[in-house]
């Protein structure tokens, strides 16, 4: 007896997990696929092609206004990733190449000045704030980390003895070193500690495990319990793992950090957007104001684009 076939959102999750996307990514694109299914009456994909991919981001670009970036997951998506997602399916799940007509609707970045704080500004936003959230800021700032970057950077990632903290799987899948002040120094080490007792606690209630990247879970079995692979700053409570049923503590919530920074900053009297990633624009600005050269600020952010 052979089986059904594969629902089509099943197999799109399947090759973005093959092809090591992130949760978040397989998420954005089965929902931006389900979205296209559905705007056009729930005809399979299969048998529509450019005419109707250009139809759907029309609609998205004109009648629901969206930007053009992407703003964070459950909230008004770009209309760049809707382009991203259903180019994925067809040429991925579909095996079908659509025409290079789409392209063109690929909607540009508005070029805008970042918004960066003064010296001064980025010491009153951190003074406002306490606890986890605010050594998480003082990374932002003092090594020009991305938000995800920092929230997922494990024990091992972080070398003490050089002052340097290594970025793994960055943007674009690419590696980078950057620094470690020595004024977080004393208090990474600090909290280490306590996410160390937390660990060996999880331990000893048989949990412990942490989300290992890849396929190094079959390569290393015992790695994923191991402290240099836990994450350096862990969420507050054990969660089930959605792709595998798996009880394992993550890392700390984005929003959370995203909410922290944005109270501070009404705190501190700032009238100027404040997000975490301001913290990694004024670092870079800071840098070259303080006479670093543009190849060390390159280094350390390891980004084409300016600050992206």
């Amino acid at each position: 007896m052979t089986s059904p076939p594969r629902k089509l959102l099943d197999q799109l999750r399947e090759t973005l997990r093959i092809k090591h996307y992130s949760l978040r990514t397989e998420e954005a694109y089965a929902d931006w696929t389900r979205r296209f299914i559905l705007f056009h009456n729930k005809r399979h994909p299969q048998e529509m092609g450019p005419t109707e991919i250009e139809a759907s981001l029309t609609h998205l670009a004109v009648e629901r206004n969206l930007a053009a970036s992407l703003v964070r997951l459950r909230s008004p998506q770009a209309q760049n990733q809707a382009l991203s997602a259903l180019l994925f399916l067809y040429r991925e799940i579909l095996h079908k190449d659509v025409q290079p007509s789409v392209e063109f609707l690929r909607a540009k970045k508005p070029k805008r000045l970042p918004n960066v704080l003064t010296k001064d500004e980025a010491h009153q936003v951190l003074g406002a704030m306490s606890g986890t959230h605010q050594l998480m800021a003082r990374l932002l700032y003092g090594s020009g980390l991305r938000l995800m970057e920092c929230l997922r950077l494990r024990v091992k990632d972080i070398d003490f003895g050089h002052r340097q903290i290594m970025v793994r799987d960055a943007k674009g899948e690419k590696d980078r070193v950057t620094v470690l002040p020595g004024t977080v120094l004393p208090d990474v080490q600090r909290h280490l500690r306590f996410v160390r007792l937390l660990h060996e606690e999880d331990l000893s209630k048989g949990y412990g495990k942490v989300y290992l990247p890849y396929a190094l879970t079959r390569k290393y079995s015992k790695a994923e319990q191991e402290w240099i692979w836990q994450y350096v700053f862990p969420a507050d409570r054990l969660s089930t793992d959605p792709r595998t049923g798996i009880i394992r503590r993550h890392h700390a919530d984005a929003t959370a950090l995203q909410r922290a920074v944005r109270t501070a900053a009404r705190k501190a009297g700032i009238s100027k957007p404040v997000s975490p990633h301001t913290f990694r624009h004024s670092f870079a600005t800071h840098l070259l104001e303080a006479g670093y050269d543009i190849r060390t600020l390159h280094l350390c952010l390891r980004h084409p684009g300016p600050l992206g």
